[in-house]
């Protein structure tokens, strides 16, 4: 009875070894199914946008063509020549008009200022504080002065 009992467990083992082995090569077989389905799925969509990609370049060209259709036949546009490019503002300049009487400025564009331009800055707490100490008696006075120094050294800012 021992050797029966032992033959059905060696059977079962093996049954079960051989399960397990189809339910393993059935999992692979699967998962490379699914490989394949993603990378094709990828390659549809890479597809789609170079299919879009193409559509678009191909209306492109055709509106390309349709308007130089248009323009050869109601607008008459042609490319700019070498002679009508200008050198300088000067040269733009000099095909205006004098202005009339009444016509706004013209507009003036910013320029690098020099050393000289610039307004003297003075602090008018220092100095201030300078001369009260200084001049104990005369503090009211000569306050006077420094701030409105100070305050037209900011003026000229303005």
């Amino acid at each position: 009875m021992v050797r029966g009992s032992r033959l059905r467990q060696i059977g079962w083992a093996i049954s079960i070894g051989v399960v397990f082995a189809g339910f393993m090569l059935l999992t692979f077989r699967v998962n490379a199914v699914k490989s394949e389905v993603v990378r094709a799925e990828r390659l549809i969509v890479d597809m789609e946008r170079e299919k879009l990609a193409l559509e678009t370049e191909f209306e492109t060209r055709a509106n390309q063509q349709q308007l130089a259709d248009w323009n050869a036949i109601e607008f008459g546009y042609a490319p700019p020549r070498a002679d009508q490019f200008l050198e300088s503002e000067r040269q733009l300049a000099s095909f205006s008009a004098p202005r009339a009487p009444g016509s706004p400025e013209p507009i003036r564009f910013a320029r690098e200022m020099e050393a000289s331009d610039y307004p003297a800055l003075v602090s008018p707490l220092s100095s201030h504080e300078e001369d009260a100490s200084d001049n104990g008696d005369e503090a009211e006075g000569d306050t006077a002065q420094p701030q409105s120094e100070a305050h037209l050294a900011l003026a000229r800012l303005d």
